[in-house]
């Protein structure tokens, strides 16, 4: 079967012959065409693996400065937001409380009103009580008048009755202008308690709306913010970090408090509706004041890369080669600029064992990163660096097989996978 193999590519690949030759022998090395095809495939296939494990590298590499771009945005673009459910929730909340001002002075006004239409009653009452004493006195005045008619025809004299008449009429006169002016005062003062109450029912109305719209706002507040504490979470906890320690950690940095203290006044008057805001309200800032503690500590980890130029991953964390490998690796030429992936305090600089040319630094919670096989060190021990600045050079110094970065990261002496922090930044979003 070879032969016939062979036979057949004879046409496509001919035979070949590698003549060695030294100064007294001559020998030479027969390429048939199947071991042609063979190696001409081999190579092929390791080239095309080549470019294809380069590609993805790249667009890994691409994707990740991508993703922190996409990160800085989103987190832009929700603090945008807060800050406008913010505004328009202390607007609606001025809304409300003008509201309720309005509402209380039309109270006030509805109970003048009542005040003043109690006083036209009592003073009607007054009236009437007069009247029944006028209407008796006028009775009583008839029957003199009759008696003294009787006495005047019996005795035929007429002279006192004409101003008798003249003092009942007057009287009847004035009666009837105070009992018409307590009847006009009276109306009056039923139409404006009237429009005083209708004027209250429509403060009241436009109260309750404006609560309503102010709790739609914090509770669309209350649960944005708590939908974005999740990611945050999920990022410590992907590293091996217990949320509530990191939050505790970084409160206990920043517990600063002062100032005078003046005593507190205390209100008598109360609102449900409004005790019930002020719950959410108070509910918004405690989440808020989590998310901001949760973006204190993310700016206190290594999340960056420690590469920015193009690289490719030659060996994950784990076990290699029957040994534990505590970092990755990530190869390019040499003099590939490292830098900084967080805040921290340069703890070594120098050279040492199988790391070569290394760099140790020191972040706050717990971590440390190294950075091995250098070819130079751009920072000294006790230097503060920040994140992004450049701190070596790639190199292939110590136990290498070639220009590369070990990269490792440590939580409390603890080696873990490098790679949770990178990929913990494309969480937050």
């Amino acid at each position: 079967m070879t032969n016939r193999l062979n036979a057949s590519l004879e046409r496509i690949l001919p035979e070949k012959r590698l003549f060695l030759r030294s100064d007294d022998d001559t020998r030479f090395v027969r390429l048939r065409p199947l071991t042609q095809l063979i190696g001409v495939s081999g190579i092929t296939l390791a080239f095309g693996w080549t470019l294809v494990a380069s590609s993805v590298l790249a667009i890994d590499a691409i994707s990740a400065g991508s993703a922190r771009d996409q990160i800085t945005r989103t987190q832009s673009s929700f603090e945008a937001r807060l800050t406008e459910l913010s505004q328009e929730r202390d607007a609606r909340a001025a809304e409300a409380l003008a509201a309720q001002n309005r509402f209380a002075v039309a109270l006030e006004q509805v109970s003048q009103m009542q005040s003043q239409l109690l006083a036209s009653e009592e003073r009607s009452r007054e009236l009437e009580a007069g009247l029944g004493m006028v209407q008796s006195t006028l009775r009583d005045a008839i029957s003199e008048r009759n008696d003294a008619r009787a006495v005047v025809d019996a005795t035929g004299s007429d002279a006192a009755e004409p101003a008798r008449e003249q003092e009942v009429a007057a009287a009847l006169d004035i009666l009837t202008g105070e009992l018409r002016q307590t009847a006009d005062e009276r109306a009056t003062a039923v139409q404006q308690a009237e429009a005083a109450l209708q004027t209250a029912e429509e403060l009241a109305l436009e109260r309750d709306q404006i609560l309503a719209r102010n709790d739609e706002i914090l509770t669309q507040l209350e649960d944005a913010v708590s939908v974005s504490v999740e990611p945050l979470d999920q990022v410590f906890r992907s590293v091996g970090m217990n949320p509530d320690d990191v939050l505790d950690t970084i409160r206990e940095g920043y517990s600063g408090q002062g100032g005078p203290l003046t005593p507190m006044g205390r209100s008598t008057r109360g609102n449900a509706a409004l005790t019930n805001s002020e719950t959410k309200a108070n509910q918004i800032i405690v989440t808020l004041d989590q998310m901001n503690t949760y973006r204190i500590a993310m700016e206190k980890l290594p999340l960056a890369m420690p590469v920015k130029d193009s690289f490719r991953y030659t060996s994950g964390f784990g076990r290699r080669w029957g040994r534990a490998h505590e970092g990755i690796d990530m190869a390019a030429p040499v003099g590939t600029p490292i830098h900084a992936p967080g805040d921290g305090v340069v703890t070594f600089a120098g050279r040492q064992g199988a790391y070569g040319n290394l760099i140790k630094i020191e972040h706050e919670l717990g971590v440390e990163t190294r950075y091995g096989h250098l070819s130079r060190i751009r920072v000294k021990v006790g230097q503060r660096v920040s994140q992004g600045e450049r701190i070596g050079d790639m190199g292939n110094t110590g136990r290498s097989t070639g220009p590369h970065l070990h990269y490792e990261v440590r939580m409390k002496g603890r080696a873990v996978d490098p790679m949770s922090f990178i990929k913990a930044a494309s969480n937050v979003q």
